[in-house]
């Protein structure tokens, strides 16, 4: 029999504090509702958290990427498809993250734009989808989380 118990997906919060900040925190997808995709197709679980014009970039950081310090341009869902890759923020916490792990970078305003830093994992490149949320003010900086909504 099926799991009937709601999905809970973690994603690691990139966000800007009231000092200034950049800092990132694990928080969790959990407002999931079980819906058919439409037609004849059986149900599944869907968060469908925003609704809104996107911009969906696929990228590949080579393996000597270097992301010095730099802040988000827009609320993004950062999702790796291949390899791994690792942010830094302001506060010194470290996050590594591979295949399939999800990061929401949303740490614009920071003291001097400084942002977050970032790199490859294992000097191999990796492939990312980035979703970039380019019409939700209330994301940027952290203000709200994407699971708030």
């Amino acid at each position: 029999m099926a799991n009937p118990q709601k999905p809970s997906i973690p994603y690691w919060h990139v966000y800007t504090d009231a000092e200034g900040t950049s800092r990132q925190k694990k928080e969790y997808l959990t407002g999931f509702e079980k819906e058919s995709m439409g037609g004849n197709s059986g149900a599944q679980w869907n968060n469908k958290l925003a609704k809104g014009n996107t911009q969906i970039i696929f990228s590949e950081l080579p393996a000597d990427f270097d992301g010095d310090w730099h802040e988000n341009p827009a609320p993004q869902w950062i999702i790796p498809l291949s390899g791994g890759w690792w942010v830094e923020t302001m506060d010194g916490q470290r996050v590594e993250m591979r295949e399939g792990e999800l990061s929401f970078g949303a740490d614009q305003g920071t003291t001097g734009e400084k942002g977050h830093r970032s790199g490859v994992l294992d000097g191999k490149p990796c492939r990312m989808m980035i979703v970039q949320l380019t019409d939700r003010p209330e994301l940027r900086g952290g203000k709200k989380a994407p699971h708030e909504q």
